[in-house]
Order: C-alpha cells, then structure tokens, then sequence
C-alpha cells in the first residue's frame, strides 16, 4: 500500500479573527495525498480552493486539526526543511520579466546553494535536466517577460522541479491558459508524477480537464464535506450532482459534463457513435435529453450525412445534417411532453 506524504486529521482552515470570532472555510477534513499520483482539488470560485492550499504548505495556520508531512507535524518543519520537501507554483503571473528562464530556473536551487547561490556542476546538470523535462530547455536564455503564459507557467514547474521537491501543489495553475495549453500543462504534470514519483496536486475548476487528466480529485463544496476518489468512481456514486448542480444546468454523468437542464422531451438517439455523439450535444444544448427509448420523437444516425428523424405520429423525414434535423425538430414543434404541435 502507498503511504501518503501529505495526510490531515479533522483539519479545520479559515482565517482567525482580531477581536471577533474565527472565520471557518472548511472543518473536519481527512485527506491522503499520494506520491506518483496527480490529485486535483475541484471546486467552483470561492469555496476554499487556495485557502486548503496555503494551509497545507505553512502559508496559514490551520484553525484546528492535525498536518501531517512525509511522517512528521508540519508545524515542526523550519522554513529550509520545508523548501526541500514542498515546491509551490501560485496563481498569479509572476512578475520577473528582467531574467532569463535559466536564472528563473537556477532560483529552485537555493535551498541547496546557501547564502552566496553559487552553482555548482551537479546543480546547473539539475537545472538543465528541469528544462527538458518541463519542455521550455528551448527558451532557456529567453527572457521570462517574452514567454506566452503557457511557457511561462511550464518554467515555473522547471523551477519547482529544481528544487527537487517531492511533493508539489499548484493553484489553478491553468488559470491563464488558453485550451490547448491547459492540456499540454495537465498533461506534463501528470508524466512528472508518473516519471518521478512526486505527489502533486493542484487546484482548478476546470471539470472537464480533471476527470480526464486526474488520478484522484478532492472535491470541495460550500457547506458540503470534502469527497475524494478517483474520477470514474465519483461519477458512478453521483458526486458531482451536489457538488456542481446549480438552477438551470446539472452533472451528466454520461458525458462527465456540466450541460444546461433538459426542458423539453427526451429524443432517442442510436445508430453511428460517432455521429449519435454530436447529435446528442446539439440537442442538450437546444434543450432535448438524449436517451435510449426507442418511441418518437427518434433519431437513427447511420453516418454524418444521413439522420432519420422520426416524429410522434410516425413521420420520418430524412436529413444530410445535423443543422437540418435541429431545424426537422423545430419546425415540427417537440415539446416537453413529446408531443408535436404542427
């Protein structure tokens, strides 16, 4: 069995009062943090993301409980020990555009180097093997004010790796990421937990990209008790349906999305997967549930270019798209109840 590095006991954070009562965010958390597993902590804006994070690292005391790091209380570790053992990439940009990515990089071995910072041959052979691995060696002696911010977040990581950190936790590190770059983000930090054993964890509240990307999610509510597990287990145990339910939109468990409530009939979709896939998403987001029943109103995808469509009544009608058979759907008025009104 895996021993976690990070593990808290009826943890208790939030922000203690001059004067007046302590401000609880969160109580009676129980977490495990595992090496050679990417963890993503999931909520939506303002439910404690940071404040867990800068507990967990020193940054804040806890207002109650027990952290506990690599087997020992956090709150006995000085400052030096603490930067051997934790590596930490904040949210905001950082502003340190008058160095190069080298020096950037170089700034991770600081716990090692002592006061002067002198760098020695095992030291700059850590801080190149950081570049490749982060994937930003190509920019090495760019200045880090003329790097996009997907290759300035991948030189914070290079820095974070440098430090040769064993745990690392990042907040919402794809805050300011464009889509493909969030990805090509999750996608190496997953590879450096996997290749190098680290237990990181980050925050975000992009869904989509931490069912995908995640080995285990911590998920975090507003007046709701933190749930943990892997992704695939807290969508068949419906999780998320408390989590992330909001008026208006609820989590499909099918698609591992949020989408916007179905106010109208349910439409049977089968045929082509790949073409019932897409179908099924033009129609959640004009209202209809895609569903297995078999009665109209119906819809058979043989390929792209061919969809029965199949009215209450028994009216077929034949469509070479999806914009047509929307229009088929519309125009022959499904309602909520199924029926049509021609």
């Amino acid at each position: 069995m895996k021993q976690p590095v990070i593990q808290t006991s009826e943890l208790c954070i939030g922000y203690a009062g001059k004067g007046r009562k302590s401000k609880v965010v969160h109580d009676g958390l129980n977490l495990d943090l595992f090496p050679g597993e990417l963890t993503c902590l999931l909520g939506l804006n303002g439910v404690g993301k940071s404040t867990l994070l800068r507990t967990l690292c020193g940054f804040q005391p806890p207002l109650a409980g027990y952290i506990q790091l690599q087997d020992k209380p956090l709150r006995s570790y000085s400052q030096s020990e603490l930067s051997l053992a934790l590596g930490i990439v904040l949210t905001e940009k950082t502003n340190v555009g008058g160095i190069t990515v080298y020096e950037l990089v170089a700034l991770g071995r600081h716990p090692y180097t002592g006061f002067f910072g002198r760098l020695r041959k095992q030291d700059r052979d850590i801080i190149e093997r950081s570049l490749q691995a982060a994937g930003i060696a190509h920019k090495a002696q760019s200045y880090v004010a003329e790097l996009s911010d997907g290759e300035r977040q991948k030189a914070m990581i290079a820095k974070t790796l440098a430090q040769e950190c064993p745990i690392v936790l990042l907040d919402e590190p794809t805050a300011f990421l464009d889509v493909a770059a969030r990805m090509e983000t999750l996608m190496l930090l997953r590879r450096l937990a996997k290749e190098q054993h680290k237990a990181i964890l980050l925050s975000t509240h992009d869904i989509d990209q931490a069912i995908r990307m995640g080995d285990n999610l911590w998920l975090l509510g507003k007046d709701l008790p933190v749930i943990c597990g892997t992704p695939e287990d807290l969508i068949l145990n419906h999780a998320f349906d408390s989590f992330f339910g909001k008026e208006g939109m609820r989590f499909d468990p099918s698609t591992g999305r949020l989408n916007p409530d179905a106010t109208l009939a349910p439409v049977g979709v089968e045929g082509d997967p790949f073409t019932s896939h897409w179908v099924g998403n033009a129609l959640i987001r004009n209202g209809w549930k895609p569903s297995p029943v078999s009665r109209p109103p119906y819809i058979r995808c043989i390929d792209r270019h061919q969809i029965i469509l199949t009215l209450p009544g028994g009216t077929q009608k034949t469509v070479t798209s999806i914009r047509d058979m929307l229009a088929g759907m519309t125009e022959n008025s499904v309602t909520d109840d199924g029926m049509v009104r021609c």
